[in-house]
């Protein structure tokens, strides 16, 4: 099999993998294997859908304009 050497991986990346490793009973090597094909194979974008999703979306919404100040607190919200 091919193998990949990473290097300069932030320290914090690094804990989070060893505490994620750990919690799925996986070596460190497993569990970035596991990432990398989640981040691989996960998920793919159908347009298609993405596209008539965000068409019913704004068809639901069509009667509600969001006002200045509404549209900044949900924006806040958001960071929270």
């Amino acid at each position: 099999m091919p193998t990949i050497t990473v290097k300069n991986i932030p320290p914090d990346v690094y804990d989070l993998l060893k505490q994620s490793a750990a919690a799925n009973r996986r070596s460190i090597n497993s569990e970035i294997i596991t990432h990398i094909e989640r981040g691989v194979l996960g998920r793919k974008i159908d347009p298609e859908a993405l596209l008539a999703r965000a068409r019913h979306l704004r068809h639901k919404t069509k009667s509600h304009s969001l006002t200045d100040r509404e549209f900044k607190a949900a924006k806040h919200a958001g960071r929270l």
